[in-house]
């Protein structure tokens, strides 16, 4: 075996990452051992994945378990697996850089985090673990054997910015952690962890769950044994009241390498036909890569308790992507391929059901705890609207879920339920504007009528918000309308019509000022008309009745590359009893030539664009025109 040894630097976010881990997480310690020993389950369920083709990985030595191996004079640990093992450019690879997306924002948000337990927060998300062994040892040693390979390799390093990796041997497949650990110092939170006592303590505390044996090796009047210290029952199989919450928190966190407690978790078992059973949770915070296209989501999908795929994404749609869990069915074959699962009708039946059961708990959820609804919402609200874009199996049970802030004066969103049961006497619609925040959505001119009327209005303020008006038509019988739309007001069928028959009456007294705005202004409006829904605003802008809304054109336009191309031209509304526009009427009637008129339109355009948080066309020129207004005014 040669023996030649290669010193190689970790990548720069890696160096960065360990530097924090190492000198920023001043408590919770003893988080290390849960990580490590989560890292070898893992790798225990890729081997039983992996010989689910490949029998032979299993056949020379069918033992899966994981050892802890303290040795008190060496002041070493030795967490060992008998699992998948790596080879030496899977460790370089998986150790000495974090292939994930999102480093670079990883390592600043772990640099701008201002405690331990922030940064602990952000590890446990981004399933790095391994690197919180360096809290505890001053230096870390892996030895390790891919299953079905002859030779071993060792990573070795100290933390300082450089390991080694060299050929070793290891008897059998698998991977040795030795961690050659600091001198125990409980001020700093190092508790000495060759003492069996701690050791089984913090498995029992953490560990107990997982499903291999986790094993000691302790001396007894002189003689080494083995002695096991978790439970193995599958923590889904067992009554509520045999867990306990706490007990529950750790599966989650061990599940989903979260360092937080979860926020809501549901069992759920299914009978008759199909039988498996769930154990679900929902997070308490949205996860770093939630919006990433090429996060890495799903359930774990055991079959007669044995793991046939990490992470099934066809057991829940996109939109519930954020929930972990594990589902355990005794109804499908244990030679399941991924090619299977998308195409088998349990699959689908059980997508359906689950899709279902997180639905209608969030609804109690809304019903009954409020509060912690809205922590939910605050974290994952706009990927349950994506739902409704998505798919419409579950369009009715989404639309119950949804909550909006509106014009009501009140802190916490309302749903669109609670938005109907407020409606006054004779509103047939449900109204809402959108905008790019709340601010600007609740200063627009297009509320001023609505406002006046006493009728409530939703904003929408999301960008998947206008996805959502586009896919969303009606709540419990009743349109969802823009109020920025051509033709909207607000009142009863007949109050409409006689405002429509005023404003037309109106509009025929000022066609020679409107036709001059038109003229004007005709490369960025489509016509020029007098409004009934403003009350203070000089001018606003609507879009036509099959427009597309001009934040859902932005998108679209954002997303094709094409920023600058196809805005559609809207209808410029003005208010004929403000006195800016009757000013300016005044002035065309009686000097339609005057060239202060044509910049006073841009003007008024620009005004009404600024009102909805847009830019003018032109921005140079709109202040150019705007300085040499002043000056004159002045």
């Amino acid at each position: 075996m040669g023996t030649a040894t290669e010193t190689l630097p970790f990548q720069a976010e890696t160096r960065q990452l360990l530097d924090i881990v190492i000198h920023s997480l001043y408590s919770n310690k003893e988080i290390f051992l849960r990580e490590l020993v989560s890292n070898a389950s893992d790798a225990l369920d890729k081997l039983r994945l992996s010989a689910l083709e490949q029998h032979a990985l299993l056949d020379e030595d069918p033992l899966l378990e994981i050892e802890l191996t303290p040795d008190s004079r060496a002041r070493t640990l030795t967490v060992s697996d008998s699992g998948i093992g790596m080879t030496r450019e899977e460790l370089v690879q998986l150790i000495g850089t974090i292939a994930k997306s999102g480093t670079r924002e990883l390592v600043e948000q772990l640099k701008a985090g201002s405690s331990g337990e922030a940064a602990a927060t952000l590890i446990g998300q981004f399933g790095v673990g391994f690197y919180s062994a360096f809290m505890v040892a001053e230096r870390v040693e892996v030895v390790t054997r891919k299953a079905g390979a002859d030779t071993a390799t060792r990573w070795e390093s100290a933390g300082d910015g450089t390991y080694t990796v060299s050929e070793a041997s290891r008897f059998r497949r698998g991977t040795d952690v030795i961690l050659h650990l600091k001198p125990v110092d409980p001020e700093s939170g190092l508790a000495d962890y060759t003492s069996t006592q701690v050791l089984k303590a913090l498995v029992k505390k953490h560990s107990d769950f997982v499903g291999y044996p986790i094993k000691l090796k302790e001396v007894k009047d002189g003689v080494p044994a083995w002695t096991t210290l978790n439970s193995m029952k599958p923590i889904w199989t067992q009554a509520a009241s045999e867990v306990g919450d706490e007990a529950y928190a750790e599966f989650y966190r061990h599940l989903s390498h979260d360092w937080q407690d979860p926020l809501d978790r549901l069992s759920l078992r299914a009978e008759g036909r199909l039988e498996y059973q769930a154990l679900l949770f929902l997070p308490s915070k949205a996860p770093f890569d939630l919006f990433y296209r090429d996060q890495e989501y799903g359930l774990q999908l055991h079959v007669r308790r044995v793991l046939i795929m990490d992470r099934c994404r066809a057991l829940l749609p996109p939109f519930l992507r954020f929930v972990k869990g594990v589902v355990d069915s005794a109804d499908l074959p244990l030679n399941l391929s991924r090619e299977m699962i998308q195409q088998d009708r349990q699959i689908g039946q059980m997508r359906t059901w689950l899709t279902r059961k997180v639905l209608d708990h969030l609804a109690a959820m809304l019903a009954d705890r409020r509060e912690t609804y809205l922590k939910f919402w605050s974290e994952f609200g706009p990927v349950l609207k994506e739902g409704l874009a998505q798919e419409s199996e579950h369009a009715d049970r989404l639309l119950k879920l949804l909550l909006f802030h509106s014009t009501r004066e009140a802190p916490e969103p309302t749903s669109l339920a609670e938005y109907v049961a407020r409606m006054p006497e004779g509103q047939a619609s449900l109204y809402y504007v959108a905008g790019e925040s709340r601010a600007v959505a609740e200063r627009s001119p297009h509320l001023e009528a609505f406002r006046a009327r006493g009728y409530e209005v939703l904003f929408f303020v999301d960008p998947i918000d206008e996805f959502v008006a586009q896919s969303v038509h009606e709540f419990e019988g009743r349109p969802l309308v823009s109020v920025a739309r051509a033709g909207v007001e607000p009142g009863s069928e007949s109050e409409r019509k006689a405002a429509e028959d005023a404003r037309r009456a109106r509009e025929t007294e000022l066609r020679p000022f409107l036709a001059f705005l038109e003229q004007t202004l005709g490369d960025t409006i489509r016509e020029a008309r007098v409004s009934s829904r403003l009350t203070t605003s000089p001018a606003c802008l609507v879009a036509g009745e099959h427009d597309l809304s001009p934040g859902l054109e932005r998108l679209l336009r954002q997303a094709s590359g094409k920023d600058d191309e196809g805005v559609t031209k809207r209808i410029l509304e003005v208010n004929d009893g403000h006195a800016l526009v009757a000013k300016l009427r005044a002035l065309h009637a009686a000097s339609p030539e005057d060239p202060s008129l044509a910049d006073a339109a841009h003007l008024l355009l620009g005004t009404a664009l600024l009102a909805e948080g847009a830019a003018p066309p032109d921005p140079a020129a709109f202040a150019a025109k705007l300085a040499t207004l002043l000056t004159r005014a002045l």
